[in-house]
């Protein structure tokens, strides 16, 4: 068996102790609680700049300037964390076996802001596993990054073979399905690659495409942020949501999960490991609209104390409510 100082070896070390590190660094995110794992080299994602400036350049991303503003660092991640030469890229399943239920009086919650915040959740699981990284490397220096850094989640993820990109633009994995939260540590060590990408499984289907009912996937591959209910009900700052998405609401308060409803791949869904944050909170299934629209200021900071539907601030949980109250008196 191969010593334990062997596989932590200084720079310069053969490529067997590069799989070595790399193999215990997978074994330990696992232990972390992550699903799903895989590393790749932190070079620029140059194809995925291509089609990220094209959809800028259509405006598919509405009024989120911050996409345009950081797009060079969404590519490179170098340009976030310049020692960087890996991309850990971890996944987790976040799918809890609960229902929607058909009350008028009510709103739908999308599934991924039912239980605590996952930015707060991955970010303590890929601290913990930089700081044992660190444990067995001093010279380690890493970067953590979880959906607030201007990097492409999913792009790392299917470079590093997790699954891949759905025709509605969420990654699917062929064991969760795409109930799954993704996040990356970047680090200043050579570590052993991915080189294999998961082949593209939606093939004709198009069930995602002709389910949304505002047409926001304008072809496979491709959302429209402008009609997206998700983007509507949880980004947009305007006092009120655009037509064709109030005309379109089907019942959803805080975004959307129809495009993933449908998909045939999330049937093999799975419970997550991590129900004690991702079990829904009270209300946040199905939220009473009347109870919004009356919400104040600390009842909503009670409420939503470390929830992911802080994003779409007070103001914008009334409008949605106030939408829907709307929509179903006329």
């Amino acid at each position: 068996m191969q010593a334990f100082s062997e596989i932590l070896s200084a720079p310069g070390e053969s490529p067997s102790s590069k799989a070595s590190f790399s193999r215990l660094i997978k074994e330990r995110a696992q232990a972390e609680g992550f699903d799903q794992v895989g590393i790749v080299g932190a070079a620029p994602l140059d194809s995925e700049a291509d089609r990220l400036n094209e959809w800028l350049a259509r405006g598919y991303h509405a009024e989120m300037q911050w996409m345009a503003r950081d797009s060079q660092k969404r590519t490179n991640p170098l340009k976030i964390f310049p020692l960087a030469r890996s991309v850990v890229v971890v996944a987790l399943n976040y799918y809890t076996p609960h229902k929607h239920q058909d009350n008028p009086t009510t709103g739908k919650v999308s599934r991924y802001a039912w239980g605590d915040d996952y930015h707060e959740v991955i970010n303590r699981k890929l601290r913990a596993l930089l700081f044992w990284i660190k444990e067995q490397r001093p010279e380690a220096e890493g970067k953590v990054c979880v959906d607030i850094q201007p990097v492409m989640d999913k792009a790392w993820a299917v470079r590093a073979g997790l699954g891949w990109l759905g025709k509605h633009t969420n990654m699917i994995t062929t064991r969760y399905g795409s109930w799954v939260f993704i996040g990356e540590l970047l680090l200043n060590l050579d570590l052993e690659y991915n080189t294999e990408e998961v082949e593209d499984h939606c093939g004709s289907c198009s069930l995602c495409i002709d389910s949304c009912p505002t047409q926001a996937i304008t072809e496979p591959y491709v959302v429209d942020s402008n009609r997206c209910i998700s983007y509507g009900t949880i980004e947009l700052r305007a006092e009120n949501l655009p037509e064709p998405i109030t005309e379109n609401l089907s019942g959803w308060f805080y975004g959307c999960d129809i495009c993933q409803d449908v998909c045939p791949w999330n049937r093999f869904e799975q419970v997550t490991q991590e129900e004690d944050s991702f079990s829904p909170r009270e209300g946040n299934i199905n939220a009473k609209l009347t109870d919004i629209v009356d919400l104040s200021a600390e009842a909503y900071a009670e409420r939503f104390r470390h929830s992911p539907m802080k994003r779409a601030k007070l103001s914008g949980l009334k409008r949605n409510a106030r939408a829907l109250l709307d929509d179903r008196q006329t």
